[in-house]
């Protein structure tokens, strides 16, 4: 069956637009670094960076019903097209003003897109097989985050920033045309009837563990990407590039060589130690808050490359594995619905840790941030161990 999946062409098709989408997007990670060069503070970044995420969760359980009634891919055009008109506004005016209605409309372009191309793959993928396949789908996420920081930080060096904000208009633009030559998939059902945007059965899933599993994990992750280039910068590195490579590397070796465990041994099996792992990478990071510093002789990248692989490692797995447990359950008619809610979730956990994380950053420093993230991680890892899988036909 796996084969079978990997020889159907609109999977391969929708997975190499969702290479290209993430890439574009993904020329943004850099972008803490730019505003603290134009004199931002932690702040400001945490509120810039997660403004992507907070309107992304207004937008996607909203997006859900109508990419159900609608169809998939009149709403993946419309993301790639609203997130190339944002990169073309940054590289014509990145002042931090902008750069935060920037972030916005990407949350806007990023909830069309995400709801409706991972809506078109779980309409191609069996509930026996699905763990894998989301797993192998989002390979391609993996890749774009791994060469787009490669790429960025060559770029900004020799041209700049604006430059690399035209490259993600470019990609975005790329991934629009695959999009075009994509099939159309599940025809669209009934409009959803007014008052009930927020869908009653998406609602409902917000009652189950699985999703207060979800909000710990993109806390973790929403935390680690947001603030890990400014950290990495007052301990004196000069690349993160390794990291990204790492936590990439990781990522896409756990899915293909292991992924198919989400299938065999239940989803339930591979988020309990993937929890665990996330929460050690950020204890790691803790411990080089407390004991390095600028001036310290302490070799900094090889901690940072091994916090990359476990935080990569952890992340392969987790995203699946959940993504696999929250719609095993759902009809093809409500998949819309269903991956919107844990979307929003995610970006909930994600967008917690840009704004409350960017405050207590500033007030206490990054050791302590780290700790209390760690605090928080053990306490979402504790609460995976009571998960059930739910039946898979």
């Amino acid at each position: 069956m796996s084969s079978l999946i990997l020889a159907d062409k609109a999977f391969v098709r929708a997975t190499i637009t969702n290479f290209f989408f993430f890439f574009s997007l993904n020329c943004f990670i850099l972008l803490p670094l730019y505003i603290e060069g134009a004199g931002g503070t932690e702040i400001e970044i945490g509120i810039v960076m997660g403004l992507y995420n907070a309107v992304g969760i207004l937008c996607q359980p909203l997006v859900g019903a109508w990419v159900d009634a609608l169809g998939r891919r009149p709403f993946m055009l419309l993301g790639a097209g609203i997130v190339t008109v944002a990169a073309l506004l940054a590289a014509g005016a990145p002042s931090i003003p902008m750069l935060a209605f920037v972030r916005a409309l990407q949350g806007v372009g990023f909830s069309a897109f995400f709801v409706a191309n991972y809506s078109y793959v779980l309409d191609l993928t069996p509930p026996a097989h699905r763990g894998w396949a989301l797993g192998i789908y989002g390979v391609a996420g993996l890749v774009a985050t791994a060469v787009a920081p490669l790429i960025g930080e060559w770029v900004i060096r020799r041209m700049g920033f604006r430059p690399l904000f035209g490259l993600a208009a470019v990609l975005a633009m790329v991934a629009a045309v695959f999009v075009w030559r994509l099939p159309g998939g599940r025809p669209g059902g009934p409009l959803p009837v007014a008052g009930s945007l927020w869908e009653r059965g998406g609602l409902d899933e917000l009652r189950h563990r699985h999703m207060a599993v979800t909000l710990f994990f993109g806390l973790g992750a929403g935390t680690t990407f947001v603030f890990l280039p400014t950290f990495a910068d007052s301990l004196g590195v000069e690349t993160l590039a390794l990291f990204y490579t790492a936590f990439a590397v990781a990522a896409i070796g756990v899915r293909v060589f292991g992924g198919r465990l989400i299938d065999t041994h239940g989803r339930r099996a591979v988020i309990v130690p993937s929890m665990l792992v996330q929460t050690g990478a950020v204890a790691l990071l803790a411990l080089l808050g407390f004991l390095v510093s600028r001036t310290s002789l302490t070799p900094v990248v090889p901690v940072l490359f091994v916090a990359g692989l476990m935080s990569g490692g952890a992340h392969g797995l987790l995203y699946p594995g959940l993504a696999a447990l929250v719609t095993d359950a759902a009809p093809q008619t409500r998949r819309g619905v269903i991956v919107a809610m844990f979307g929003a979730v995610f970006l909930v956990g994600q967008t917690a840790g840009s704004f409350v994380f960017g405050y207590i950053t500033h007030g206490i420093g990054y050791a302590f941030m780290w700790t209390m993230l760690a605090s928080l991680l053990l306490l979402g890892s504790a609460l995976s161990m009571s998960l059930t899988d739910r039946r898979v036909a």
